[in-house]
C-alpha cells in the first residue's frame, strides 16, 4: 500500500502508514456528526516485512487536542516516537479520515438520487383504491402475486409480501426465512422484493456490528432492508427511527 494515504478498502479497518507508524481505525468512522471525529486506533511501529511488534490500542475525538495530546505523549512512551513527528502524522491522518468521510457521504447521496420516487397519477390513484376496495383483498393479492412468476410457496410468498409493505407503519413486521441451501430462500425473496419500488429498499449480502453507524439518523426509515446471510436468510423491514 502507498505510505501517506488512507486506505479504504475495508470501511471497519482503515489503514494508514506513514513511516515510522502503521496505524489502523478499528470499526471505521461514523458518517453523521461532522463537529466529532471519534475513533479507535491501533497504533504500531511500520515494518517493511509486515511484521508487527507492540501495538498500542487508544479511543479518543481526534477533534479533542487533550485527547490527541495524551495518545502522542503514549506513542512517544511505548513506541519511542518523536512527539512531533507523532503529532504530524494524526494531523495528516485526521486530514484524510475528513476527506474519506466526506467522499463517502457524497456517494451516499449519489446514491440515494440514483432512485427518485415515482408519483402515481390521478387514474392510477382511481384504480389503486378500487383494487383495495374489492372483495377478497388477501386471495386476489395472492394469485397476483403468483402472476409476477413466484410458483407455490402461495401462504409464504403473501405472508412475505405484507411484511415487506408494514416497512410503512410506525412498528414495522420483520421476517427470518430458515431452511437448507437450495430450497429456495433467495429465489423467494428476489421475486418477491421486485414488488417493492427499487428506492424503498435496500439490499445487503453481509453486515458487520458496526454498519448501521454509517447511515443517516432518518436514511432508513420506511426503507425495506434484505439482509442475506450464507445460512439464514433474515429480511428486516422498515427502521422507523435510529437512535
Amino acid at each position: 500500500m502507498p505510505q501517506n494515504k488512507l486506505n479504504p478498502t475495508n470501511p471497519d479497518h482503515l489503514t494508514y502508514i506513514h513511516a515510522p507508524l502503521d496505524i489502523a481505525v478499528l470499526g471505521g468512522i461514523r458518517l453523521e456528526g461532522l463537529d466529532r471525529m471519534r475513533v479507535t486506533l491501533k497504533v504500531a511501529v511500520f515494518s517493511e516485512d509486515g511484521v508487527m511488534g507492540q501495538a498500542l490500542r487508544h479511543n479518543l475525538d481526534l477533534y479533542n487536542d487533550n485527547q490527541v495530546e495524551k495518545l502522542i505523549r503514549k506513542i512517544a512512551e511505548r513506541l519511542e516516537i518523536g512527539t512531533s513527528v507523532t503529532a504530524a502524522i494524526l494531523s495528516t491522518l485526521t486530514d484524510g479520515l475528513e476527506q474519506y468521510r466526506l467522499t463517502t457521504l457524497e456517494q451516499l447521496a449519489t446514491a440515494g438520487d440514483q432512485y427518485k420516487r415515482k408519483l402515481l397519477t390521478p387514474d392510477e390513484i382511481v384504480i389503486a383504491k378500487e383494487y383495495l376496495c374489492a372483495p377478497n383483498l388477501m386471495e386476489r393479492t395472492k394469485e397476483d402475486i403468483g402472476k409476477t412468476g413466484v410458483i407455490g410457496e402461495a401462504d409464504n410468498r403473501l405472508l412475505m409480501y405484507l411484511i415487506f409493505t408494514s416497512r410503512k407503519r410506525n412498528n414495522p413486521l420483520h421476517i427470518i426465512s430458515l431452511g437448507s441451501s437450495g430450497i429456495g430462500k433467495t429465489h423467494l425473496q428476489e421475486k418477491v422484493s421486485a414488488l417493492i419500488p427499487q428506492e424503498d429498499k435496500l439490499e445487503i449480502t453481509t453486515l458487520s456490528g458496526n454498519a448501521f453507524y454509517y447511515f443517516g439518523q432518518q436514511e432508513l426509515k420506511h426503507k425495506l432492508i434484505l439482509i442475506e446471510d450464507p445460512i439464514v436468510l433474515v429480511y428486516s423491514v422498515a427502521i422507523t427511527r435510529m437512535c
